[in-house]
């Protein structure tokens, strides 16, 4: 889930943290339409989806749960998973082709917890076209999912957090866990030192290729010289001309006067750096 860091799961799992269940508009439309896909599908295949109202667990894997949206009987007597799913516009060239990433992980999770073989993955997208993909079980792919969960797990038994990753979603989760700081000093454990010599050394890369790439793009754009699109191979190079309008604070504060400070308004966020 590219949304929800492994630390917060993390912290979740040890109870550490409270998470709110918050409904929104996808989760609530995908609730509703969930039975209009199943019955789209029957309509459209034929076969009969049950509904399994229970958590199911790995015997292997106690670790593995699954909530499936229900159990599809074959023609030939043996059972596949059903899964429905709701997407916006945006996601219809996803769709075209195949079903997103976090979604082959559930789906591959759930066939290593039931022991089936295929998966039926529907969708509505954009509230108007209907998809339908059979996946089926990849055994490396569960190997490399049982692997990963259960060094996870590993973390949750011995309640020793797994290492932070450089995800969106842990930067956000940090920010939120820390917000403010305390204006106080205090002195690092010893791994940080490796961490800071790390950092400050990418820091050192990143300007060195900064530096290059700028070199380069100075390069192409005395070339394009006056045009704003250039074309080389398979290759289009662009130099746009962008306007933008912003607020003369200045010009506003004589304006306004003394009802300047009404305007305002305070923010704060916590800049890092190392040095």
């Amino acid at each position: 889930n590219s949304y929800r860091s492994i630390l917060e799961l993390w912290k979740d799992k040890m109870g550490l943290i409270q998470v709110k269940e918050t409904e929104n508009q996808y989760t609530y439309f995908g609730t509703i339409m969930e039975p209009v896909i199943k019955k789209e599908f029957m309509k459209r295949t034929g076969l009969k989806v049950r509904a399994k109202n229970c958590i199911l667990q790995s015997d292997e894997y106690p670790f593995m749960l699954a909530d499936i949206d229900g159990i599809v009987k074959e023609l030939d007597g043996s059972y596949s998973l059903f899964e429905a799913k709701t997407a916006s516009a945006y996601k219809q060239e996803v769709w075209q082709t195949g079903i997103p990433q976090e979604y082959m992980a559930q789906v591959q999770h759930y066939l290593c917890v039931t022991g089936f073989q295929k998966a039926y993955v529907c969708a509505i997208v954009g509230g108007n076209t209907y998809y339908c993909h059979e996946i089926y079980r990849d055994e490396a792919y569960i190997k490399e999912l049982v692997e990963k969960e259960q060094a996870f797990w590993n973390c949750v038994v011995t309640e020793i957090a797994p290492n932070v990753d450089g995800s969106k979603a842990t930067i956000e989760f940090l920010n939120q866990c820390y917000p403010k700081s305390n204006k106080t000093e205090t002195e690092l454990p010893q791994q940080a030192e490796a961490f800071v010599e790390s950092y400050l050394k990418i820091e050192e890369d990143i300007k060195a290729l900064t530096e290059e790439k700028n070199r380069l793009a100075n390069c192409l754009k005395e070339l394009l010289r006056e045009y704003e699109k250039g074309y080389i191979g398979n290759h289009v190079v662009k130099w746009t001309t962008i306007e933008k309008h912003s607020l003369d604070s200045k010009k506003v504060k004589e304006i306004l006067g003394s009802h300047y400070e009404t305007c305002l308004t305070t923010s704060s966020y916590r800049k890092f750096s190392v040095a």
